[in-house]
């Protein structure tokens, strides 16, 4: 029996894959990888592939970053936890202060996790003590927005709205408001329609019952898991006013658009809005380890703040939360941000990839192709002229990225729609042979009759 063999007998055995039907995978050849450098992974068979989607939208520098790798064995040699529940670390008390600097104004707090859904999770729980600490307890409800998704954790899946992912766990969770997503391509291809349309939905609940309402979630400018749906110039400005003047809480899920992603250091930061709660997380340690974050204006704090015997503490915590290790190379992340203008670069390699995946809109398949910065999503289409869209057993996302793989590039699809996010570090060459790949499997998989 070969290492891979091996390894795979193992994991089919074993290990129980997210998002991921064991059926089909325990009747296929797992990919199993081993290490990487740069945007490159290697699987134990010693091939190479381009991580054309940052290792689940995280990656930035690339992997086996020299910095990064040193700045947690620096840490790992003064400890390697330290709670956070009465007391403070040095790297957890750095990066809190590095956060707020980089951060939209106003947002003075930062609260630890370990993921984005923990981190929503926060958000959610936050507001809803916030008005019971003020005695507005009657403020109870969320909105949220249609095909949302806020990660895994039951108060998460409550404020998500993605039929395939949270209606089994219905039952479970509490309701909400939902309001449409500005999805302009599904809109008769009227950004302006779609976008009124949601603030006519915003306003109207608002109007009707902001008294029972404690805060919106929303992901700003790109909706990711729904398809890379990317908002109009203004909608985000406009529902912030909007919250502000009903007042309720304006909560901004950053963990997949925050940290350069879309061009700017966070989304909200395209419209300059400065959100009550803001979640982050993926990109906050360079994609190392799992750190995540809700950070908050001093008012929501503030409601927080009182003697001991008031019984108002936010009763909330990980075991491993401001772990010293995630926080120090987070810290080493956010330098190698500005040493190498990261920021500033992803626009125009954003441009670059742009120019490049043009020529994919003549497809009579490829029906929209979204971007923000280095996040873009195609869509692809069984009609291009009616925007029939392909039957779900058809896999068609599937089979497109299986191909991808099978020429070098690791992807993964939400459904019709073929994700490309690769690390923010690609260089124009890399971004050159990764969109090379995947027009390719594309064309290959809706042109030209593959099988894969």
């Amino acid at each position: 029996m070969t290492h891979y063999e091996r390894l795979a007998a193992i994991n089919k055995a074993h290990l129980w894959n997210p998002f991921t039907q064991m059926k089909d995978y325990n009747n296929s050849d797992p990919l199993i990888i081993e290490r990487g450098e740069g945007v490159m992974l290697y699987d134990v068979k010693g091939r190479a592939y381009y991580d054309g989607f940052s290792s689940v939208w995280l990656n930035v520098h690339g992997h086996n970053v020299p910095e990064l790798n040193q700045a947690i064995t620096d840490q790992l040699e003064r400890v390697a936890h330290a709670t956070l529940l009465g007391m403070a670390n040095v790297p957890a008390i750095e990066l809190a202060e590095k956060l707020v600097e980089i951060s939209p104004e106003g947002l003075n707090k930062v609260f630890y996790s370990d993921s984005g859904a923990t981190g929503v999770e926060i958000a959610v729980k936050m507001a809803f003590q916030y008005w019971k600490n003020r005695g507005e307890t009657g403020k109870t409800k969320f909105i949220t927005m249609n095909q949302a998704y806020h990660g895994d954790t039951i108060g998460a899946v409550s404020v998500g709205a993605i039929p395939l992912y949270h209606d089994v766990f219905r039952p479970m969770l509490f309701p909400t408001y939902v309001i449409p997503y500005p999805y302009a391509y599904r809109h008769e291809d009227d950004e302006r329609e779609a976008t009124e349309a949601t603030l006519t939905a915003l306003r109207n609940v608002l109007e009707t019952s902001a008294d029972e309402i404690a805060a919106i979630i929303v992901e700003p400018i790109v909706q990711g898991a729904s398809g890379i749906l990317i908002m109009p110039d203004g909608c985000l400005r406009e529902m912030a006013a909007l919250c502000r003047t009903y007042g309720v809480l304006f909560i901004a899920d950053e963990v997949a658009t925050g940290f350069g992603r879309t061009g700017a250091m966070f989304a909200c930061d395209l419209e300059e809005v400065s959100p009550d709660l803001m979640v982050i997380g993926k990109g906050l340690t360079g994609g190392y380890l799992p750190v995540a974050a809700t950070l908050a204006t001093d008012e929501v704090y503030n409601e927080f703040y009182a003697d001991y015997e008031e019984q108002k503490t936010f009763f909330h915590g990980h075991s491993f939360t401001g772990n010293p290790l995630g926080c120090a190379v987070a810290l080493a992340n956010l330098k190698l941000f500005e040493e190498r203008n990261l920021v500033e670069g992803v626009r125009a390699k954003a441009t670059f990839v742009e120019r490049k995946l043009a020529v994919l809109k003549d497809s009579p398949h490829v029906g929209d192709i979204r971007q923000k910065g280095l996040m873009i999503g195609i869509e692809l289409v069984r009609d291009k002229e009616t925007r029939e869209p392909y039957d779900w057993a058809e896999r068609i996302g599937v089979r497109v990225t299986g191909r991808a793989r099978e020429l070098g590039m690791l992807t993964r699809p939400l459904g019709n729609v073929v994700v490309f996010i690769p690390p923010l570090a690609s260089t124009e060459a890399e971004l050159d042979a990764m969109t090379d790949i995947l027009m390719k499997s594309i064309l290959d998989v809706t042109e030209g009759g593959l099988e894969t």
